[in-house]
């Protein structure tokens, strides 16, 4: 069966072995057509290049990574964080991302508060709204476990993530990453709402290990862990979204040393035996 429309390589996955254009080309080796790159990786080789790349190979972008990151301790640092985001829509538009996806950002410099992190994520995203609404780039509020609340994101379940959509409305969803929200007793209701929201913009996937040796860089291939992936892909499909499944593996001391030809053959078949029932 095709993997076109099925999967999507989120290019985290390859970044031990590959840089943005050796990963594209290991992608079409293996029959991939979507991919969902980083910003740092689109920088090392220039978003002219990126783009050329994107539009000569034919590639769907499932996403962008990252937007956020808006709590600062200074006024002046949550505008510069604000204008930086609005460098990340120019760069996600230039591509012809299906969104860019939101790491909100956790307490700024020695702050203990967290409801103020939290306002000024709300105010962050209501500020480049107009400015991604004008390119038409949606933006994917990203819930992260509450293990990252303190440094990369003070929204932390699916309910934060889409009560945050509903009071921004039109142009804002969320992205749907089974590391990071799994756990929640909230999850089926959550997405369910999010269907009928119209708000699910991406899907990401990976495994979570036991043990897991680093919250961060451990990340599982779909299958070593104790997610329900196709559990979880079944409520996803049934609030209406039915598009690629993004994989998304942080593995510092395992995939990212091995080869990016072994890593996406893996994806595929662990894709085709362990995601789907």
């Amino acid at each position: 069966m095709s993997l076109e429309g099925r999967i999507s390589i989120n290019l985290a996955t390859t970044r031990g072995a590959w840089g943005f254009a050796e990963a594209v080309d290991g992608c079409l080796r293996h029959g991939i057509t979507a991919i969902s790159p980083w910003r740092d990786q689109v920088h090392a080789i220039g978003l002219k290049e990126a783009v050329r790349i994107v539009q000569t190979n034919g590639l769907k972008l499932t996403g962008h990574c990252r937007g956020g990151m808006f709590p600062a301790d200074t006024l002046e640092g949550r505008q510069a964080n604000i204008e930086d985001n609005k460098r990340a829509i120019d760069e996600a538009a230039a591509m012809g991302a299906d969104c860019l996806v939101l790491v909100v950002g956790g307490l700024p410099g020695s702050s203990k508060d967290i409801g103020e992190a939290r306002k000024q994520v709300l105010e962050g995203i209501a500020a480049i709204l107009p400015y991604a609404q004008a390119q038409s780039m949606p933006l994917a509020i990203e819930p992260l476990h509450p293990m990252y609340a303190a440094d990369r994101a003070c929204v932390n379940t699916l309910r934060q993530a889409l009560d945050i959509c509903e009071q921004l409305g039109e142009g804002v969803g969320v992205a749907i990453d089974v590391y990071h929200v799994w756990w929640d007793p909230e999850l089926e209701a959550q997405i369910a709402r999010a269907g009928k929201m119209g708000a699910i913009l991406a899907h990401h996937i990976c495994d979570w290990l036991v043990p897991t040796r680093d919250l961060l860089l451990d990340r599982g291939m779909m299958g070593d862990g104790v997610i329900d992936l196709p559990r979880i892909r079944g409520w996803i499909e049934a609030a209406g979204f039915h598009g690629a499944q993004e994989v998304e593996i942080f593995s510092q001391d395992n995939w990212w040393k091995r080869p990016g030809d072994e890593t996406l053959a893996t994806c595929i078949e662990r894709f085709n035996t362990v995601c789907t029932r």
